[in-house]
């Protein structure tokens, strides 16, 4: 069978600027469907959101799906599955129908899948037994499920029990997922698909794409298993590869902080068999924005397998920074040879503070572009009768930014001293170890504004 699936996921669509993510990669080998039997059970969703397009994308998939399997097993030229591999076809909507038994017609195949029209609610649990009906206890084919579906169960007892059941019975169950209408249960289609669900589940919200699942799914299942897998990962310059778990098959190096190898002697060479790679990275890059994962992924093995791998992209939100107040500029030093001790003239330093200092950062909330912002911040301590104490006031222009939306703007480092002698906590007003309270409040007001008063002409 080949790589029967490849996938690459992430586990955040949203990240801060210097967030971290957890990418997983995944893939799915079987042996060859030709040494390997299978029996296939296409299931299709023909509820009644399926109408117009999605139906008719559906049927093209279904059909380009039995054409390969039939080339495959090396089919006659009378158009016979070929091999002592056989399909079969469930469809579903309120009820579930098998509309052929496990046959090799292809002609019969096609005129069952041309004949779904769609109507009523979706029973997926219905669905799943009827494929089950379908397969022989005596066969000794491997079994495979595909199961198609556009929306969220509405009929029938729960489907994952008799999913499960399917699984226990030695089936591998894949299910493709179109984001319909009323948009679809990832969680419930991978609770329902085989182990890792990442490489036996796909997702698109374009009924234009289903074709090309299809075709990639039965291309995949006919081919042999693969060996001497070598996948060459790299991410883009805006993250870093910061840890990488061991994966479930074969061994994995990191090449550079941007770059792994993955190497698998063999994989799905006997048995239907899943390889997991997990690493963490982390965006070092300064711009928000949505922003791709990966640079490249290359893929290779002895077979010629031909693997795709998705490319996931995560949203980076960057807050808009001003530092308001400067750091005192630093003196460089250098301390050489093996000296114990080193006595070095700082030169002088202007005295700045005789007590605490409370450095404070504050975000001002949706900012447009091409405003700028008067800021206060305002400082008072409260003594432990409740009564407050003014201990400064700072006020400051925030620059307009030049982003393409309103965005938040924090503004960092916002410095007060507060000098010991002005404790009022009412402890030892010489000790530096009492416990103070403050509070701080900050108004914010545009500078910039497009508001004009209206000018009036009187005349007599």
């Amino acid at each position: 069978m080949g790589i029967t699936n490849s996938n690459k996921v992430i586990n955040a669509d949203r990240i801060a600027c210097d967030g971290s993510l957890l990418v997983t990669l995944a893939l799915t080998a079987a042996p060859d469907i030709i040494t390997n039997p299978t029996d296939i059970v296409l299931v299709l969703d023909r509820s009644g959101s399926m109408a117009g397009a999605p139906l008719a994308n559906l049927k093209i998939g279904a059909k380009t799906f039995i054409d390969i399997i039939a080339e495959a097993t090396g089919g006659t030229a009378d158009g016979q599955i070929g091999s002592g591999s056989r399909i079969g076809i469930v469809s579903f909507a309120s009820t579930a129908m098998q509309n052929t038994q496990l046959i090799t017609s292809v002609d019969a195949l096609k005129n069952a899948v041309d004949a779904l029209a769609a109507a009523g609610s979706t029973n997926h649990a219905d669905g799943f037994s009827k494929a089950i009906d379908l397969f022989d206890p005596s066969s000794s084919n491997a079994r495979v499920i595909v199961m198609f579906t556009d929306g969220k169960t509405t009929a029938g007892p729960p489907p994952a029990p008799v999913a499960a059941q399917a699984k226990a019975d030695g089936a591998i169950i894949y299910c493709i997922g179109l984001i319909g209408s009323d948009g679809i249960d990832v969680d419930a289609l991978n609770d329902w698909a085989s182990e890792p669900d990442v490489s036996h589940v796909a997702i698109t919200p374009d009924a234009a794409d289903l074709e090309e699942l299809f075709a990639e799914l039965a291309a995949n299942i006919s081919k042999p298993g693969a060996t001497n897998i070598v996948i060459d990962e790299k991410v883009t310059s805006n993250f870093t590869i910061t840890s990488m778990l061991q994966p479930s098959k074969g061994t994995a190096t990191m090449l550079d902080d941007r770059s792994i190898r993955w190497n698998i002697q063999q994989l799905g060479t006997t048995a239907s068999e899943s390889a997991l790679l997990e690493f963490y990275v982390r965006h070092v890059g300064e711009d928000p924005g949505t922003k791709p994962i990966n640079e490249s992924i290359d893929y290779s093995d002895t077979e010629g397998n031909i693997v795709v791998f998705p490319q996931p992209t995560v949203i980076v939100e960057c807050d808009v920074v001003v530092n308001p107040e400067p750091c005192p500029t630093p003196v460089d030093l250098t301390v050489t040879g093996c000296s114990d001790a080193v006595v070095v003239d700082m030169g002088d330093v202007a005295l700045e503070s005789t007590g605490r200092i409370i450095q404070m950062d504050v975000t001002i909330k949706n900012v447009c572009p091409g405003k700028r912002v008067a800021l206060a911040a305002i400082l008072t301590e409260v003594d432990e009768n409740g009564m407050e104490y003014q201990r400064g006031m700072k006020t400051m222009t925030i620059p307009a930014h030049s982003a393409p939306a309103c965005r938040d703007v924090q503004v960092k480092c916002i410095k007060f001293v507060v000098p010991e002698s002005l404790d009022v906590s009412g402890g030892d007003t010489q000790s530096l170890c009492n416990e103070r309270n403050f509070k701080a409040r900050f108004i914010a007001h545009n500078i910039d504004t497009d508001y004009r008063c209206c000018e009036a002409v009187v005349t007599f």
